[in-house]
């Protein structure tokens, strides 16, 4: 579809099909939200937007300009970043979990001018844009705008401009600004639409999506999907175990989106006639337990799809296995599609054998090798440079390719702990230990050893209090019957709390300087004695 930018789209959609529904709001969210339960139709979305681009411009924000946006998955959020994007400023959504710190840097780093959020949050804004040294309107989005001297000047549509700021998780340091134009988003919207295979999308899509909108995957896959073949967008403020069928039953969805943590946290729940759901064609995501897979597909009854992808990729090297065959349960996410390069790289850059696991490097074949990514991280250009040299996008991902071309997942290039030269992926690790009964939840990272290099470390949320040191010999033992013996964690502690970012991922920085604390505290318990070759 032909656009210039996601207003443009969201209009051209609108006017096509002004009655149907855009979004609809479930009755849980419904009583969270204190917002009407029901549809929204494309034409209310499109009549709302357009006034509140008014009101902004009369406050004097236009072309270049930043706005924060703390309004969680609200409808509210994106009648403002429609209407944003209508008069060429940018969006900045804030994680809702972010406090004094984190809201200052952001506000700070961005130079925001405006922040719209929920009434009960403006007092924190006001306290971190002060530490910030920073003067935004800090408003809600009920408030009336004070109107500025003149209103900001209208502005032709241009695709290359500056649509979204969407900051990295920061799980390795302080995050960083992806500048996202309307071609992002566009393209996004594009590709979801024109994917096909088991993702076919039509007017008539009714996409459930638990994923914040402070994320890629619902602003820029699940909404710019929706908008580009005119189908209904069904929010949850966030992913709920217990009551997520009877969300997906009411939604009458078609399609739903995960993460990794999703697939697990429902194939614990207890088994039920009622399991195999009608009408939902696809699940659409990444990172389930590949021995869950398969089970997961056959007690449910609709394909999971492993898909590939980063915020400063968007959807310009997306990689997904939606075509036949998907060799599930292998961490398959698909092979390259015609348009995107990728290499498989050693730590020296040379490229590597199949089935040998490498660094992930990717770009768009053609003369525009970033076209549909990011355009850069804000007032950073040498980490810019760093993630595109030598012409190549490094994503830090560590895959495997198959000879049939098919890649693999392994782990975060950052998150392989190197013992006795053995690389081992946290994530396996993880993996095969939250199948235990006693295990909660596991996040693995390296502690330096002065005889092998790095040892497995772990810490784990139990699933019931009283975990001890028997408990943290009892779930090694276990683990060497299922992973080789250099995987098995050789420290093991219990927190009550894992950091995790707001999409639930582990904040690996945070995570090594809680190993690091806890073992300087004598809190690890040492199964170091356990790891022999041939246990």
């Amino acid at each position: 579809m032909t656009s210039e930018t996601v207003f443009a789209r969201f209009k051209a959609t609108a006017l096509a099909r002004p009655e149907a529904p855009f979004l609809h709001v479930l009755e849980e969210t419904a009583r969270l939200w204190h917002h009407p339960p029901g549809p929204i139709s494309y034409g209310a979305m499109l009549a709302a937007a357009e006034t509140r681009a008014q009101a902004l411009r009369a406050a004097g924000i236009g072309a270049g300009d930043r706005v924060g946006l703390l309004l969680e998955n609200r409808p509210v959020f994106l009648e403002c970043f429609l209407a944003l994007n209508a008069i060429g400023a940018s969006a900045v959504p804030f994680n809702p979990d972010l406090r004094r710190a984190e809201l200052s840097y952001m506000i700070g780093h961005s130079e925001m001018r405006m922040v719209l959020t929920l009434p009960e949050r403006v007092a924190d804004l006001s306290e971190a844009a002060r530490a910030a040294g920073a003067q935004p309107l800090i408003a809600t989005p009920d408030t009336p705008l004070p109107p500025a001297p003149a209103p900001a000047p209208q502005v032709l549509p241009e695709r290359a401009r500056e649509a979204a700021l969407l900051y990295t998780s920061g799980t390795t340091g302080q995050p960083k600004g992806c500048i996202l134009s309307n071609l992002y988003f566009l393209h996004s919207g594009d590709w979801y639409a024109g994917a096909g295979g088991l993702i076919s999308l039509g007017a008539e899509e009714r996409m459930l999506t638990p994923l914040p909108l402070f994320h890629m995957n619902a602003l820029a896959v699940s909404v710019m999907g929706m908008v580009t073949v005119g189908g209904c967008l069904i929010l949850l403020d966030r992913f709920h175990p217990r009551s997520w069928w009877a969300s997906v039953r009411e939604a009458r969805a078609t399609c739903l989106h995960y993460l990794g943590v999703m697939p697990s946290m429902l194939m614990a729940a207890p088994e039920d006639p009622g399991d195999r759901i009608e009408g939902v064609r696809f699940g659409f995501g990444a990172g389930i337990d590949a021995r869950l897979h398969a089970p997961f597909e056959a007690r449910f009854g609709f394909p999971l799809i492993e898909a590939w992808a980063c915020t400063e990729t968007g959807s310009g090297a997306t990689i997904s296995a939606h075509e036949e065959p998907r060799q599930i349960g292998t961490a398959c996410f698909g092979a390259p599609p015609p348009e995107v390069d990728i290499r498989i790289v050693d730590d020296a850059g040379g490229d590597i054998d199949d089935d040998t696991p490498g660094e992930l490097l990717v770009r768009r074949r053609g003369d525009n090798p970033a076209y549909g990514f990011f355009d850069g991280y804000l007032k950073n250009p040498e980490a810019t440079a760093e993630v595109w040299r030598d012409g190549w996008f490094h994503t830090g991902d560590v895959v495997a390719r198959d000879a049939t071309g098919q890649l693999h997942f392994v782990d975060r290039k950052k998150n392989i702990i190197r013992r006795s030269g053995e690389n081992i992926a946290a994530v396996e690790v993880e993996t095969v230990l939250n199948r235990h009964p006693a295990v909660a939840q596991a996040a693995a990272a390296p502690l330096a050893c002065d005889i092998r290099g790095e040892e497995v470390a772990v810490l784990i949320r139990p699933a019931s209090p009283g975990a001890d040191a028997a408990t943290a010999r009892e779930i090694a033992q276990w683990a060497l019957a299922e992973v080789a013996y250099y995987k098995v964690p050789g420290w093991v502690g219990f927190v009550e709390a894992l950091p995790l970012t707001g999409t639930a991922k582990i904040q690996r920085g945070e995570l090594r300087k809680l190993v690091a604390a806890e073992a300087e505290a004598g809190r690890l318990h040492d199964l170091r004695a356990l790891k022999k070759r041939g246990n």
